[in-house]
């Protein structure tokens, strides 16, 4: 399911496609820098960024999913309501409910950086993140279902974590390993 339109006719039209960093390149396992200038160097990387994520099909991306070593995702996917939501975040601090408050949900989830491999996954079927824009004004963005998963999703990118390092060791090894004799290499350690 996408949106109509999706990546025509906005302010993030016009970006460049990037290629996708995949599990074991160490942008993707060490936490990102904060964004310190708000200028058009960061409104390409994010016009970028959204070209990329299209072309791969994804709802979400990380900046260092395509090798840049900064605090910053972008999304276009629905919330629970089925409404879709698109929008940048940089910088993000994620806040989720309370443990007593939050409700787990357990669903399939995958990554541009593992393709072709999914696994059953929990998370809070609520988030928010707090953040600002590619001009440097503070934002929130509330998140429901797929919404409040991809703001979890891509935060860890941010963070230097995979989904796959969510799981419990066994399944993170058989997905890696799956993920590998996919691509004809032996299997990643650690």
């Amino acid at each position: 399911m996408a949106p109509r339109g999706r990546g025509e006719g906005d302010e993030y039209a016009g970006g460049a496609v990037m290629p996708i960093r995949y599990v074991g390149d160490p942008v993707l396992h060490r936490p990102c820098r904060p964004v310190t200038g708000f200028d058009e160097e960061l409104a390409g990387l994010v016009r970028d960024m959204f070209a990329s994520m299209y072309a791969a099909e994804g709802v979400g991306l990380a900046a260092n999913q395509i090798g840049v070593d900064l605090r910053v995702f972008v999304y276009d996917c629905p919330d629970a309501t089925e409404e879709w939501r698109k929008g940048v975040v940089v910088n993000p601090t994620l806040v989720l409910p309370e443990p007593a408050d939050r409700t787990v949900a357990e669903y399939e989830e995958g990554c541009l950086s593992v393709p072709g491999q999914r696994a059953e996954l929990g998370r809070s079927d609520r988030a928010v993140v707090h953040g600002f824009d590619v001009t440097g004004a503070s934002l929130m963005v509330e998140g429901t279902g797929l919404l409040a998963r991809c703001l979890q999703h891509e935060t860890d990118h941010l963070d230097g974590r995979l989904y796959i390092d969510l799981l419990p060791a066994g399944h993170r090894e058989r997905v890696l390993a799956d993920y590998e004799r996919d691509r004809g290499r032996p299997a990643e350690k650690g």
